[in-house]
């Protein structure tokens, strides 16, 4: 297993599509991947607030499959390091003590400006947008991600997604460097 490790906040794991090719990612050994329970609990809490069709029992079994499948995944006894920490929001401390516990490299994240460089830097962490960090994997081992993103776009059944739908669904995560590159490489997804 690599030695680089990467925490995923919540609102990389909220959009189904996104989060299934991020835990593909997780069980290829090309990196670590590591969340929190409170990360899970912000992400299903955020998910159930606007999809009333899911039922909480279904998103407990996402989670649990997440933290079977993932291994040394969950990040547990940080709660101690989040009085230190401080951040523009300080609801986002937990998940920089996570970080910090569980020897992250790079917090994977939408809200950049949450996690300000100069403050991270204290920690020896990096904060990436999720498509500059699906970026740096895809030029380290593009066929590892290619191979991800077509296990991802051939289990969707209802409805199949084609490459072009795939894309499209990927456009919509905010992830134009990550659609530039599948584009480039469609016969592998």
């Amino acid at each position: 297993m690599a030695g680089y490790t990467a925490l995923y906040d919540a609102c990389v794991l909220y959009p189904a599509p996104l989060r299934d090719l991020l835990l593909q990612l997780a069980i290829t050994d090309l990196f670590r991947a590591k969340w929190s329970a409170a990360i899970h609990d912000e992400w299903i809490r955020s998910l159930l607030k606007v999809r009333t069709d899911l039922k909480p029992e279904q998103l407990q079994r996402t989670r649990d499959l997440m933290d079977a499948n993932v291994r040394d995944a969950l990040i547990v006894d940080y709660a101690a390091l989040i009085p230190a920490i401080q951040l523009p929001d300080p609801n986002d401390c937990h998940v920089v003590a996570a970080a910090i516990r569980g020897r992250c490299d790079v917090i994977v994240t939408y809200n950049l400006k949450h996690f300000p460089a100069q403050e991270m830097k204290k920690y020896d962490l990096e904060v990436q947008h999720p498509d500059e960090f699906l970026g740096h994997l895809s030029n380290l081992r593009p066929e590892i991600v290619c191979g991800a993103v077509k296990k991802c776009r051939l289990r969707l059944k209802s409805p199949t997604q084609s490459v072009d739908d795939y894309l499209m669904t990927m456009a919509k995560q905010r992830l134009p460097d990550l659609v530039g590159f599948l584009n480039h490489h469609r016969e592998l997804i």
